[in-house]
């Protein structure tokens, strides 16, 4: 039996460490506090940093191996950039492609330029769609949650079904998936057991009596309690990992075999993808069937890989619709040096490494994409004009290991440093623009201050020469300056500053050089 990573990569816990974590409060993610706000929050819980780092390092280990199996894994990488590279370059082409194909093959094309046309063109297959229950099943989807569409479905009066066992671990708890992977990564197997008996009859067959925790358990449990939305629901709203331009083929890949029963027990199959996900030949599968899987879960090859193209009127859903999204996609394309963040497979290779992922969790960055890529990917599509966007970019040490295990070569760093530059600009515009005396942005100031300062040498002379005197006053005092009061308490909140040297460097050399350079 092939047991998800989502409880196989957690270990046990005593009962005295199971606590369930609040609902999270209503709103959209970008209503979320700032990521230096809540990643104070999600440290304190240390039952979350447990968890996260034991699943870390089982993912991480698994992955090591089964890449280091590959003489020609370097190649891949290589070959899989490439690959992304040149669809993103003519993108416009491999679409219209894409659509014919769709179309040929019998599903019907539906575009979207963000979330609420997105949403509204799912809302409206769907009623069209449904039989006396309004549910649909779902097979695991970013693209669905970047747009909102279980909440926009629910506003419907339509319930829309998680039958990813992590996903519905998630949804089951009232809660929020943490991982693009593992969503529900930060949960113990003892939070999953409880999670399971309080909730699963409110919303169908309840869990079995004396549920333990042994993952085999909760999966069974998981199992019969999907099996009668399965076998009822009359439609099914999946993702693509990969959308063929010349054939019209769609590619999820999974692991747990719900994937497949949505994709072909649900009469009408409405698949939402990004327009990113677009490969140009069956033939460049492969690369991506080989690098994706070894990533993300550590494994030579997934366990289910579902392929189809178009509606049988036999055997699987009768209807097809594809859903292309936008969502901000285009933006990210137009920026010579973003646009690589478009060749992300969601692999999620680069959050198993990240070290402030490790400690903080998905939870703080308020995007459905955290880690490295979510802190990229995230302001890109969504702009730095929230507080929280602009600083996700920030959350990040750029110790350069995402990049590493990229499968795809995205190069996060640099990226990360990319958008940096960005929110600097954005604010120093919001500034210039008159808004600096109602929100003031202390930082363009200072740096503006600082270009006057260095441009001018008598003003230079004047700020060491005071420095050093602040030195020689404070030596022997103080080792080092605590938190100082605002506006500088954002930036000494969280960094020892020395204190000044009690010498400068010009004063220095004066005393130990001779005018020609030689030592005296």
């Amino acid at each position: 039996m092939n047991i998800p990573l989502s409880i196989a990569a957690v270990g046990r816990d005593t009962a005295d460490s199971v606590r369930l974590t609040p609902a999270p409060p209503p709103g959209r993610l970008i209503d979320s506090p700032r990521f230096p706000v809540q990643a104070r929050v999600e440290l304190g819980n240390a039952v979350q940093r447990k968890n996260l780092h034991q699943a870390m390092t089982t993912i991480r280990a698994k992955r090591a191996v089964v890449t280091a199996e590959l003489d020609n894994w370097e190649q891949l990488r290589l070959a899989g950039e490439a690959i992304k590279n040149r669809t993103l370059r003519h993108l416009d082409h491999y679409l219209v492609q894409l659509e014919e194909s769709l179309t040929a093959a019998g599903t019907t094309v539906h575009w979207a330029r963000d979330a609420e046309e997105a949403n509204r063109i799912i809302v409206g297959l769907v009623e069209e769609s449904l039989g006396e229950r309004r549910e649909v099943v779902k097979v695991k989807s970013m693209a669905t949650q970047e747009i909102d569409m279980n909440e926009a479905l629910e506003e419907a009066g339509i319930a829309a079904w998680e039958t990813d066992l992590a996903e519905l671990i998630v949804q089951l708890g009232h809660d929020r998936p943490s991982h693009i992977l593992v969503p529900a990564i930060h949960r113990n197997r003892s939070e999953v057991r409880e999670i399971f008996n309080e909730e699963m009859g409110r919303y169908g067959r309840p869990a079995p009596e004396g549920l333990d925790t042994e993952p085999a358990n909760l999966a069974g449990a998981a199992r019969l309690h999907l099996r009668e939305k399965f076998l009822r629901a009359k439609v099914a709203i999946s993702g693509a990992n990969f959308a063929i331009a010349e054939s019209g083929t769609l590619v999820v890949v999974e692991s747990e075999g719900n994937g497949r029963m949505c994709l072909t027990l649900a009469e009408t199959l409405i698949s939402v993808v990004g327009i990113e996900k677009v490969i140009p030949t069956l033939e460049d599968l492969e690369v991506f069937l080989q690098l994706l899987p070894r990533s993300s879960t550590g494994e030579r090859m997934n366990p289910y890989t579902s392929l189809w193209t178009g509606p049988s009127s036999g055997d699987g859903p009768t209807t097809t619709h594809v859903v292309l999204i936008d969502n901000g996609r285009t933006k990210v394309l137009a920026d010579p040096v973003g646009r690589d963040a478009l060749r992300c497979i969601r692999c999620s290779a680069c959050i198993n490494v990240c070290p402030v992922y490790e400690k903080v969790g998905g939870h703080a960055y308020g995007s459905v994409y955290p880690g490295p890529i979510g802190a990229v990917l995230t302001p890109m599509l969504r702009g730095v004009t929230s507080p929280v966007d602009a600083s996700l970019p920030f959350a990040s040490t750029l110790c350069g290991a995402c990049f590493d295990v990229c499968p795809v070569r995205i190069p996060l760093p640099d990226l990360l440093v990319h958008m940096r530059h960005k929110v600097v600009e954005a604010k120093a515009e919001a500034a210039s623009g008159g808004r600096g005396l109602l929100h003031p942005h202390l930082e363009p100031v200072l740096m503006r201050a600082t270009g006057t300062m260095f441009a001018r040498p008598s003003l230079w002379a004047a700020a060491v020469a005071g420095g050093t005197l602040g030195g020689r006053i404070l030596k022997g005092h103080v080792a080092h300056f605590g938190p100082l009061p605002w506006p500088l308490a954002s930036w000494t909140g969280a960094r020892d500053v020395p204190i000044p040297p009690t010498e400068s460097y010009r004063a220095w050399y004066a005393r130990t050089h001779h005018e020609d350079g030689s030592l005296k």
